[in-house]
């Protein structure tokens, strides 16, 4: 066996210990069991709020998205949307063009972010978990229809039930290329109107303002060329290797287009998530080297205790580094000790709280009734990992000071 171990093991379990430091070896243990456990959930639910953000965008974004490096709009002949249509493993080849406009409805108006999507843009039934109201048509016997976010039929008060009312789409003109926009001409912008044919909620702050049109509407609102867009959208089959998929694309692309997945496209989203992630798990182990520092003194007065069974060791032949490895032992079996259990009653939290939902939004406006979890196992190392290192800093110390004994015996 272990000598080091066996020695440790006795310190800890041993009657003669239940004193002071015996309940000090136990505060230690559940002090660095609350703080694991508390970072276990506490990235658990970052994991989940990225998820569900991964979740929304996959409700309206496409899995591939090609657009220009510069400008905003770009040629694609139909050569090229027929070429991307036979990239392994695309689906469906979605032109869009999309861009500000004013919308007018009944007397109101507001400025919304205008989409116009080609006819098989449904086909991808993608919004269809979102659909709140109405259903989802752009073009139906001649007449164009459009679909509007929550938040626009909030600031326009927009009755999908009324098919006589339009909403009307206005987009300033280029007048004879001028650099500025006359107001008081009848000529400023040009207008469409549509029939609201559904409302569609997805709980993301850049999805609340948009209209989704036919793409011819929206071509001629804007004045676009026949050819010009200012992406096109690729739908992938389900299984599909999306790298090499993305691969594939960007080389057909060229260089002067840019093919970004759903994480390209919300990069910024996702490292706000990560930093606060990082933010907050540093924060949390501050607070384990805090409930560590209970060990160094448990330790400490162990040391302080046990002169006289480091004395006869010694004396039977014992190293200092065995000395020093009876007290690291020591250290280690408590951090151990806190480590899974904090380990054990995070990841059952976690389990609890994705089951049956413990802790609510507390809003009745949001998607979800309580908070969003996800272990990764990842972080489940990671958190051992800084648990142990802190409590092998705190142990190393006292364990130092069992070792030079000796010096002072002599």
């Amino acid at each position: 066996m272990n000598l080091p171990f066996f020695i440790a093991r006795r310190y800890f379990f041993t009657r003669k210990k239940r004193g002071f430091i015996g309940w000090l070896s136990i505060l230690s243990i559940i002090g660095v069991g609350v703080g694991t456990m508390a970072l276990v959930v506490v990235l658990s639910v970052f994991n989940g709020m990225e998820e569900l953000n991964r979740t929304l965008f996959r409700s309206v974004e496409a899995d591939l998205t090609i657009s220009p490096r510069q400008g905003k709009r770009f040629e694609a002949p139909p050569t090229l949307l027929t070429a991307l249509g036979r990239t392994p493993g695309a689906d469906l080849v979605t032109p869009v063009i999309q861009d500000n406009a004013l919308a007018r409805y009944n007397g109101a108006q507001t400025v919304v972010t205008v989409k116009g999507v080609a006819n098989n843009y449904l086909q991808r039934s993608q919004l269809d978990s979102a659909l709140v109201d109405g259903r989802f048509r752009l073009q139906t016997n001649g007449i164009n229809y459009a679909i509007v976010a929550e938040g626009i039929r909030n600031d326009l008060s927009i009755v999908t039930q009324d098919i006589l009312t339009p909403l009307e789409l206005l987009y300033p003109q280029n007048q004879s290329g001028s650099r500025t926009l006359n107001l008081l001409s009848e000529n400023a912008f040009s207008t469409q109107a549509l029939t609201v044919s559904g409302v569609f909620f997805v709980d993301a702050q850049q999805y609340g303002d948009f209209v989704i049109a036919p793409l011819p509407v929206v071509r001629e609102l804007v004045g676009y060329g026949p050819n010009e867009l200012t992406s096109i959208e690729l739908q992938l089959k389900p299984g599909t290797d999306l790298a090499a998929a993305k691969a594939a694309v960007q080389t057909l692309a060229g260089d002067k287009l840019l093919v970004r997945d759903r994480d390209d496209l919300n990069v910024d989203l996702y490292r706000a998530i990560n930093i606060e992630k990082l933010t907050v798990g540093l924060t949390l182990s501050f607070i384990i080297l805090i409930a560590s520092v209970n060990i160094f003194f448990s330790l400490s007065m162990l040391v302080i205790e046990k002169k006289n069974d480091i004395r006869t060791l010694l004396a039977l032949g014992a190293t200092p580094g065995l000395i020093r490895r009876v007290f690291l032992t020591e250290g280690a079996i408590i951090s151990l000790s806190g480590a899974v259990t904090g380990l054990v009653l995070g990841v059952g939290l976690c389990w609890l709280q994705e089951r049956y939902g413990l802790v609510g939004v507390g809003t009745t406006s949001s998607i979800i009734d309580a908070y969003p979890v996800r272990v990764d196992t990842t972080d489940l190392w990671i958190t051992a990992l800084i648990v142990l290192g802190i409590t092998a800093l705190t142990s190393w110390f006292p364990a130092q000071r069992a070792a030079k004994i000796r010096q002072t015996t002599n």
